[in-house]
């Protein structure tokens, strides 16, 4: 039996220690307010952007970053961008600037949140920048104006860039590469351009008012569809990496990005961007493009109407009708194949019977009667296949027929594939063509090569559509500008 002896503590002792316990607390909660606020808690830069709902970014406006297209923003940098806010659950908040000089300077901004102008991570450029994750892979090439083969003077290696002019934008990668060649004894005869942007570059060497420049890979690739004059002289640097700036001490989000970008490689998601960007720019034809420049102020005008009628009813973007259109028909509406197809949608006998064509040369009925066709052809596509997946996949099926599109998306999936993204589907199609795989399907064998080709050069088409449709609008409200002051 254990017994506990009480023993009785005086009241007033017991007030002086709650007294001295309550003093300590006290003057501890003040001294740590205090060192709170002569060192407050720095707020996260991915907190911050969460809590404003808008991810302030600047981006280049150019061809291959972000322009503003006919169905609204485009451009590979502009639909990285975006998918990386919609990761956020954020809106986007555009600052647009021309150059590469004038992306570096808004890096001075400690409002912005993202820099996306195509940057090379240079070994200057890391010293002074927070670069996010490597996006994109490029060489850094020397474009000529292709005259100069005529002359003996087109440029084979660095030497020879003593014996022709090269211009290059302030501030660029480009400007550094010359540089330090320069330094390292090499006799270039460069001159450093301001205020004029890469693709602004590439457009003076396509007119011959400088015999060459230097563009990154992608650049070139897709500007040259645009300024057929170029050509490639060599590649001046080693693979290089491309990143956006983002501001400094802000390390969560670049954690952030690369969860986001390694999830977006895993998903297939990039490789589905760039494909729909790059993909078709490995189609150039000197001469083709030639032709399609020619015939856009020959022929194209006598049957864009048809080609906008087509969009009202159909829902369909009138350049992507007009791209088919060409593709098929080089838009001449009395056009016939060996295969008895006609018109400028080059409709067969029996397709244009159940679609209500009387005449398959009367340029209308033709527009009209394939664009059915291929909205026909939409409906009838898996669900599952979405975007602008759907309308690559009708196309193919308009050239190849829905069967066999149907027999390549059964392909794909065998070859762990998937079935309903173009970029996969284009894998498989191809092996339409090989026993082995065709006779184990439906529909048997099919020039599955054609389809992709074909798909992708009507893409190719309405993306130098687009461009020059902005190039038009812009010229008319010059005009009407200048019709006002006169």
């Amino acid at each position: 039996m254990s017994i506990v002896h009480k023993t009785s503590v005086p009241l007033s002792i017991v007030l002086l220690v709650v007294l001295a316990f309550s003093s300590g607390w006290y003057f501890s909660a003040m001294i740590a307010k205090r060192e709170e606020s002569q060192n407050p808690k720095r707020v996260s830069r991915l907190d911050t952007i969460k809590k404003r709902g808008v991810v302030n970014v600047v981006l280049l406006n150019s061809p291959s970053s972000y322009y503003i297209g006919v169905n609204g923003a485009a451009g590979f940098e502009y639909d990285l961008v975006n998918d990386y806010a919609k990761h956020l659950g954020c809106d986007l908040n555009i600052t647009t600037v021309h150059t590469v000089k004038e992306a570096l300077e808004a890096a001075n901004d400690p409002s912005i949140d993202i820099i996306s102008a195509t940057l090379t991570k240079t070994p200057q450029r890391r010293k002074r920048y927070n670069f996010g994750p490597t996006y994109f892979e490029v060489q850094e090439q020397v474009v000529c104006n292709r005259a100069l083969h005529k002359t003996e003077r087109f440029p084979k290696d660095i030497e020879e860039l003593a014996n022709v002019s090269v211009e290059v934008g302030e501030k660029t990668s480009y400007e550094e590469t010359l540089k330090n060649l320069i330094e390292d004894g090499f006799d270039i005869n460069m001159s450093v351009v301001p205020d004029l942007a890469t693709e602004e570059l590439l457009e003076r060497v396509s007119k011959g008012k400088v015999d060459c420049t230097v563009a990154d890979s992608n650049i070139f690739a897709i500007n040259l569809r645009y300024f057929t004059n170029l050509a490639m002289a060599f590649n001046i640097s080693g693979t290089e990496e491309l990143g956006w700036i983002i501001p400094k001490n802000a390390d969560d989000l670049k954690q952030d990005m690369y969860k986001w970008i390694n999830h977006l490689n895993q998903s297939g998601k990039m490789i589905e961007l760039k494909d729909h960007y790059y993909s078709y720019v490995f189609l150039f034809d000197y001469y083709d493009k030639k032709m399609f420049y020619k015939r856009v102020k020959t022929r194209l005008p006598k049957y864009k109407k048809y080609f906008l009628q087509a969009q009202e009813k159909y829902r369909i973007p009138w350049t992507l009708i007009a791209a088919q259109s060409y593709q098929e028909s080089h838009w001449n509406p009395r056009a016939k194949s060996f295969t008895g197809v006609r018109g400028l949608m080059m409709l067969t006998r029996k397709t244009a019977k159940l679609l209500g064509v009387k005449n398959r040369l009367d340029p209308k009925q033709s527009v009209m009667g394939g664009v059915k066709h291929l909205k026909e052809l939409l409906r009838l596509l898996p669900r599952k296949i979405e975007g602008e997946n759907r309308l690559k996949y009708a196309l193919a099926a308009y050239n190849i027929g829905l069967g066999h599109i149907k027999d390549a998306m059964i392909l794909a999936k065998k070859m762990g594939l998937n079935p309903y993204r173009w970029s996969d589907l284009k894998q498989a199609l191809p092996k339409l063509s090989q026993k082995k795989y065709y006779k184990h399907l439906k529909h048997g064998y099919a020039r599955g090569s054609e389809p992709v080709r074909y798909v992708e050069s009507i893409y190719d088409y309405k993306d130098i559509l687009e461009k020059q449709f902005i190039i038009d609008v812009k010229e008319d409200e010059a005009k009407k500008e200048k019709q006002k002051r006169d």
